[in-house]
């Protein structure tokens, strides 16, 4: 087996010593006699086993640390995650440190090692890709996770996230009692489950209302502005331009909104835009975007409290929160329909108030 696929567990079974004692040994602890140090050693070159840092992360005491691994912290979303994950943190007496993935499973990668390095308590992690190695190793050496936003699918992790499908299913039936019924979508990288499942659900969305979503009405985005600009910029090069474009995250939306303006053309009058991921600005933008808020705050503070359950030796399930869809004006609402939308958005955090779905609504797996 190659090296990434050797475990702490099985140069345990190798040398014929337990997992604490392999533990030991790679962290020079001296309680360990001169043969079972040898019978280790012996063991991690005969398997190529790497004493990295998820090892070095198996021990007995804490260190009062959390650490977090956000995607992104340029997009609002994350940067408002952080800010929740930090303050439910401290409340129970731990500290976070954060690395930013900026959307590369790489340099993700290299923040988990650097990370387990520290000797953090836990993890949190908002995957950048639907597989790590150095994750799975994590995870099959016990160290404490959660997933947070995003997950990767088979990993026995307890995963924190919103329910987009709903307010999905909501906006796209908003847009059909507009009238519209050329909807495009720019989609997140397909290895997320969050690009995947967004783009599902908007597809079962338009089907349940009679309309197909063609391959040219499908943009493909990676969750940066540049992205989405160059997605809508297609867009509106087609014969029959989409009447209304949905991005799949706000920074992709704020490039959708620069290519629309590029060309000379306003929304909503020329074309309509919505996004998932409400945030601040696009209260003020003209117009105001209609949007889909997630409960950060909320999402943040129950990942937290899931990790401690983890570290504290109990076993915390998946939680799921609800969306919800915020109207504004940006598809061709009129003042009372806007109106309406953010009486009954309140739950949204781009109109300034406490924005936050409350945990009542969350759900168990």
């Amino acid at each position: 087996m190659g090296a990434s696929s050797v475990s702490i567990k099985d140069v345990a079974a190798e040398a014929g010593v337990s997992v604490a004692t392999v533990s030991r040994v790679l962290n020079s602890h001296p309680s360990v006699s001169p043969a079972s140090r040898a019978r280790v050693a012996a063991a991690v070159e005969a398997l190529g086993y790497r004493p990295n840092a998820v090892a070095r992360s198996l021990r007995t005491d804490q260190t009062r640390t959390l650490g977090l691994v956000i995607s992104d912290v340029l997009n609002p979303y994350f940067t408002e995650l952080a800010r929740s994950v930090e303050e439910a943190a401290r409340a129970l007496g731990y500290s976070v440190i954060i690395g930013n993935a900026d959307e590369r499973p790489d340099l993700q990668d290299h923040h988990v090692r650097t990370l387990l390095d520290r000797r953090i308590d836990g993890l949190l992690v908002s995957p950048a890709d639907g597989g790590s190695p150095l994750m799975l190793d994590a995870v099959r050496a016990g160290t404490p996770m959660v997933f947070v936003d995003r997950w990767i699918p088979g990993v026995d992790v307890p995963v924190v996230r919103s329910d987009g499908r709903r307010a999905v299913r909501d906006l796209v039936a908003h847009l059909h009692g507009l009238g519209h019924r050329r909807l495009a979508i720019i989609a997140g990288p397909a290895a997320t489950t969050t690009g995947s499942e967004r783009v599902e659900a908007f597809r079962d969305a338009l089907r349940a209302h009679g309309i197909a979503l063609p391959e040219a009405y499908i943009g493909q985005g990676d969750f940066q502005a540049a992205s989405g600009r160059r997605a809508t910029e297609r867009f509106l090069a087609l014969p029959e331009p989409p009447e209304v474009v949905f991005a799949a995250d706000n920074l992709m939306a704020l490039g959708a909104l620069d290519a629309i303006r590029a060309r000379g053309l306003r929304v909503p009058h020329d074309i309509g835009l919505a996004a998932f991921d409400d945030i601040p600005w696009f209260v003020h933008t003209d117009p105001p975007v209609t949007a889909i808020a997630q409960p950060t705050g909320d999402l943040g503070r129950a990942a937290v409290h899931a990790l401690i359950d983890r570290i504290e030796g109990r076993t915390p399930r998946s939680v799921t929160l609800p969306a919800r869809l915020v109207v504004r004006r940006s598809c061709g609402e009129g003042p009372g329909d806007s109106a309406a939308g953010n009486t009954a958005g309140r739950a949204g955090r781009g109109t300034g108030e406490d924005t936050s779905v409350r945990p009542e609504g969350a759900t168990r797996e």
